[in-house]
């Protein structure tokens, strides 16, 4: 009887370790997203293709790091058939690396579009508006990466909460860029690549977003995907 009770320990404890080893490799797959969004904004806000390269560069291993903590969650899924909490964890870290994997998407294609403009010589009139948003997404994926390793439901309702900020300024954005447009018919396409690095950085917040509802979800086993904002103002303690 001790003798089961003993190997049921040595079971737990090793169910308990591989939850936590791709717990831990998902941050460390989120800490090398923020910093490839970092290099991204980089080069976009300082017209360095250095940087950019790096961003570039950098999205080879963070496909590498999803597809590793995919095959761990349907391994984990397979051998040990989690249930309740445990089982949330899993679901939540493989939506989290898969929300992860497309911001390094986004990442890319921002330093892509950087590299273009590097060489443009035309007046970016987003540039500041760029810069706040660029910020601000970094901060809310930091943020949320952050509740997610304290499983602070707060933090992450704070995320999605902030999220309407981003959304105002790619509008504001949309509609400067439009102005330029019209006013120097000649630059459609370099303004037009100003458009699609805004847009990047507005779909990271979304995606950062999609991370914090995660932390809810796995701390309350509650879906807020399509709460309003007063319903995720009741979530806060």
């Amino acid at each position: 009887m001790v003798e089961r009770a003993t190997h049921g320990q040595h079971i737990s404890a090793q169910f308990n370790a591989e939850l936590e080893a791709i717990r831990n490799d998902l941050l460390e797959m989120g800490g090398k997203v923020e910093h490839q969004i970092e290099l991204a904004a980089d080069a976009l806000i300082n017209g360095d293709s250095g940087p950019a390269d790096e961003a570039i560069a950098a999205d080879r291993d963070i496909n590498r790091m999803e597809m590793d903590i995919d095959e761990q969650c349907v391994r984990i899924i397979a051998r040990r058939q989690p249930a309740a909490s445990d089982l949330r964890l899993v679901i939540s870290i493989a939506k989290v690396a898969t929300d992860l994997e497309r911001i390094g998407d986004e990442a890319s294609r921002i330093a892509q579009v950087a590299t273009q403009m590097a060489s443009q010589q035309v007046t970016d009139p987003v540039e500041l508006r760029s810069r706040r948003v660029a910020r601000h997404v970094i901060g809310m994926l930091h943020q949320a990466l952050d509740a997610f390793a304290r499983l602070s439901v707060d933090s992450a309702v704070n995320v999605v909460l902030s999220d309407s900020d981003i959304n105002d300024d790619y509008k504001r954005g949309l509609l400067e860029l439009q102005l330029a447009m019209r006013n120097d018919p000649d630059h459609i396409d370099q303004y037009m690549d100003r458009i699609w690095a805004l847009r990047s950085l507005e779909r990271i917040g979304d995606h950062a977003c999609n991370i914090a509802e995660q932390v809810v979800y796995l701390v309350r086993g509650v879906d807020v995907r399509h709460t309003d904002s007063e319903g995720l103002r009741q979530l806060l303690n």
